[in-house]
């Protein structure tokens, strides 16, 4: 039986999907891994089987080597290697130490984030940093990739991202490939419009940054936002 002629809310993938990962069992969770069960018993159910034989432990279903996996009815060697795989995966996860998040506090600091990505490019990108409440580093991305001398970026977009990552602030920036750091009024067009967003939505326009090959323009340092 598979999983798709389950009851819907027995679903794990679609579970997932519509409550988030948190509110699946151990034993759903298992099962998408699987992906199917066997002629007898449904992927849950077959997940269900491992974990209580292994006192519902992830730790004690670590130990467990292929061949001990592959005693399951419905196990066969790929399963094994598959659910081996997950829980070394999930294994050196807990083994490594969380990256430590870049704080902005200044424009210069900007600056230093965004410069090996813009510096010396000869067609203008617009770039986006989403930061934390604490002014910590969430998420950076390349938005729009232009011309010599325009890149025009979606504004829709820029906070869609924003919203994916929670951010409660945003960095624009954008480079001048002709090392002219005077902005243009597209330039202060876009940035207008960006705060106006940013009020609405309720999250901060903190700065846009203008970098040339070695030195940058503040907007938020000149006191244009």
């Amino acid at each position: 039986m598979s999983i798709k002629f389950l009851a819907e809310d027995d679903r794990p993938r679609e579970k997932m999907m519509l409550k988030g990962k948190s509110a699946l069992s151990d034993s759903e969770l298992l099962a998408i891994i699987m992906r199917n069960g066997s002629r007898e018993e449904t992927a849950v159910e077959l997940a269900r089987r491992i974990l209580n034989s292994v006192d519902n432990n992830w730790h004690n279903l670590s130990k467990l080597s292929l061949p001990d996996l592959m005693k399951f009815k419905g196990v066969g060697q790929v399963k094994a290697i598959e659910i081996t795989t997950a829980l070394e995966i999930g294994k050196r996860r807990a083994a490594q130490e969380i990256p430590e998040k870049i704080k902005i506090a200044s424009s210069k600091d900007i600056f230093h984030v965004l410069h090996p990505y813009l510096g010396d490019l000869q067609t203008e990108e617009f770039w986006a940093i989403f930061l934390n409440q604490n002014n910590k580093i969430l998420h950076k991305t390349r938005l729009t990739s232009g011309g010599i001398n325009q890149s025009v970026v979606d504004i829709r977009i820029l906070f869609k991202i924003a919203c994916e990552h929670f951010a409660t602030g945003i960095i624009i920036s954008h480079n001048h490939p002709s090392g002219n750091l005077k902005p243009s009024q597209e330039d202060f067009k876009i940035t207008k419009s960006i705060k106006e967003a940013s009020r609405i939505m309720q999250i901060t326009l903190i700065d846009h940054i203008i970098i040339a090959q070695n030195s940058y323009y503040s907007f938020a340092d000149e006191g244009e936002l």
